[in-house]
């Protein structure tokens, strides 16, 4: 391996400057020449530049580069079955939901603690937890005040739509070069069973005609995005029996018009968070349910696979959410920025993405050359690309499929975490076990007798033994032997 191994564990905020300085000074390229040579073959020079540090829009990047949203929009002006809206709420991971909401001056104390604390963040989002279009005045507001005072921040919001025409105009004023839209029909008639209404126009409109009103409006906020250049992802919600055969439609729908992803999501329908769907029954899809509907819209918009329907004052690596930390009690009342942790950062990551894309490469030759059959693999990790989370310790499974194709993000899975103060708790193993359906094999870092066996008994093979290596070097080495070929080296 040309440069030791680095430990994104030991760049995290518990770092301190001088040892992340030190790290960045230790040998090796630097960010800018590092980061290019990790451009996909397939994508435009202009679009990977905008999209290589955004850890939405690039699943290689969710690895080692964290968002953060800050709740400055609560106002809304659709009512969607799925959502209920909820403040000061520790408890909850979905969208819609926040601790505490902020004003824009409050918001830019906030990011700036959290960007001094957090080198891996690169994005600041809008997502409400109202409509961040809808509430623009607050939403331009913070977005102007942040960009005078950290540079180099990717800005995004994330909004229904019905608003979005509207501003489309001011927000390439603003270099925003990343929306989110979510659309769930472009057919009123299945719209009508997702909004009881929406607020336009100084109007209220239900039914069929509501829908049809923010079907057009999505529509033209999605074309006239494209139009100017900003990358869109379309965030559609996967409803059994409601939309989940007519998001095909979707999908085609927002692939003519230029969207760059198409993110489905599970419907999140717990009774307890007090949604319509919710509280009438309405379940979500199972894992392998969305898995197989995301496989079907394979060959239409491009796919995002990695989402972790974030709450609305999320901060961190996706999956990790650590918005806790940041509550405006934890933050002094006068802070200033210092970019110096960010940058040492990045230089270090440009290293370890390079040498972990050359890794990848080498175990995907290893898997393409082995014309095997499909593995499924679900890796605890903490980030970084590399296999580095105790299976006691996971809060969630990264799903990888091994195939002819080569090796390919799929999806994660949420789990309760089994471990906690040293025991582990036998009903959350049973639902871990649940949770992971269809997976052949398991990687973790570290794992009891226990679990282990309990995980072979219900068919599913767990280990340990490549613990701390790239992901998708372990995914080759387990191909090959799987397939009955000789794994070539690959970095690690």
């Amino acid at each position: 391996m040309s440069t030791p191994m680095i430990s994104l564990e030991s760049l995290a905020s518990r770092t301190s400057l001088d040892q992340l300085l030190a790290t960045s000074k230790s040998g090796g390229c630097t960010s800018s020449s590092c980061g290019a040579s990790t451009n996909p073959d397939d994508i435009d020079q202009a679009i990977w530049a905008k999209i290589k540090n955004h850890p939405c829009y690039s699943e290689e990047a969710h690895h080692y580069f964290a968002r953060m949203h800050v709740a400055v929009a609560p106002a809304c002006n659709i009512q969607c079955n799925y959502c209920n809206r909820k403040y000061d709420c520790a408890n909850e991971s979905r969208p819609g939901v926040v601790s505490e909401k902020l004003t824009p001056d409050q918001a830019l104390r906030k990011v700036i603690a959290v960007a001094n604390e957090v080198p891996q963040l690169s994005v600041l989002g809008i997502a409400g937890p109202g409509d961040a279009c809808y509430d623009w005045t607050k939403t331009k507001a913070t977005f102007e005040r942040i960009a005078m005072e950290i540079h180099d921040i990717k800005l995004c919001i994330s909004t229904n739509g019905l608003a979005l025409p509207d501003h489309v105009a001011e927000l390439v004023e603003m270099n925003v070069d990343h929306v989110t839209i979510t659309i769930n029909m472009v057919d009123p008639e299945i719209g009508a069973r997702i909004y009881p209404w929406i607020f336009y126009d100084n109007r209220r409109y239900t039914g069929i005609e509501a829908a049809r009103i923010l079907h057009e409006r999505q529509m033209l906020g999605l074309e006239m995005l494209t139009a100017h250049g900003i990358l869109t992802k379309v965030n559609s919600v996967m409803i059994p029996g409601v939309n989940d055969e007519h998001l095909i439609e979707v999908n085609k729908w927002v692939k003519e018009r230029g969207a760059f992803l198409h993110n489905v999501m599970p419907l999140i329908s717990d009774p307890a968070h007090g949604t319509f769907y919710g509280l009438t029954g309405q379940r979500g899809p199972r894992a392998l349910e969305l898995k197989a509907l995301q496989d079907r819209l394979e060959g239409g918009a491009k796919l995002m696979r990695h989402c972790r329907q974030c709450r609305a004052d999320a901060v961190g690596l996706l999956g990790d959410d650590r918005g806790q930390e940041f509550t405006l009690d934890q933050i002094p009342g006068e802070i200033t920025y210092d970019a110096r942790k960010r940058e040492a950062y990045r230089e270090v990551v440009a290293r370890e993405r390079s040498d972990h894309v050359t890794a990848k490469d080498g175990a995907t030759e290893i898997v393409k050359a082995a014309r095997g059959g499909s593995l499924q693999v679900a890796v605890a990790t903490k980030g970084g690309g590399r296999i580095n989370e105790h299976f006691g310790h996971a809060k969630e499974f990264q799903v990888y499929e091994a195939s002819p194709k080569g090796i390919t993000y799929v999806a994660h899975r949420k789990v309760e975490q089994y471990c906690l103060g040293g025991e582990g708790e036998e009903a959350t193993l049973d639902g871990i076990i649940a949770a992971l359906e269809g997976i052949d094999v398991v990687l973790c870092a570290k794992i009891g007798e226990c679990p282990r066996n309990q995980l072979m008994e219900a068919g599913v093979r767990a280990t340990d033994a490549y613990g701390y290596d790239y992901i998708e070097t372990a995914i080759g080495a387990l191909y090959a032997a799987e397939f009955g070929i000789e794994p070539v080296a690959a970095t690690a």
